[in-house]
């Protein structure tokens, strides 16, 4: 259920803790929550997997940062980039949805977008089963944690 506070930044975070890498974006998520507790309007979601249980949240956000490991990208490379909605016609699964669907679906469901939604992602060494990252996904988490520090502080002056 969605919070009764106005969410002006929506941290999204998607992976598996027991799966190595692909628990970094868990990992960068609580650390968020940490550092910015006594932040007002911050609100924090781990997932193993983002679904439409997740789209009403992202309607009522003034801003989004999904949180995910990437096994399409150099182990340990971090990337921030803009997210868009993907267009209606795109097929979409209920199982397992990515940031673009996501953002459809609360476009098309709610008629709300963030207004601004943002991707930051790792490169992932391993996904195999393992509570540990690899020595690239841990040589990068300072470079990863002041890019998400970088650009929440960033959403949240808008």
């Amino acid at each position: 259920m969605p919070s009764t506070e106005p969410t002006r930044c929506l941290l999204l975070a998607c992976g598996n803790t027991l799966r190595s890498d692909d628990g970094v974006g868990p990992w960068l998520a609580e650390w968020a929550q940490e550092r910015f507790a006594a932040l007002d309007g911050l609100r924090v979601i781990n997932r193993h997997q983002w679904t439409l249980e997740l789209v009403e949240e992202v309607a009522s956000a003034a801003s989004v940062l999904f949180l995910d490991c990437s096994i399409d990208a150099a182990p340990g490379e971090i990337s921030l980039a803009s997210v868009a909605a993907l267009p209606s016609s795109q097929g979409l699964s209920t199982h397992h949805l990515g940031a673009g669907e996501l953002l459809a679906l609360a476009r098309d469901y709610y008629g709300s977008q963030p207004r601004e939604a943002l991707l930051l992602t790792v490169g992932a060494a391993s996904t195999e089963l393992g509570e540990a990252f690899s020595e690239p996904v841990q040589a990068a988490l300072p470079e990863a944690c002041k890019t998400l520090e970088d650009a929440l502080l960033r959403v949240l002056k808008n």
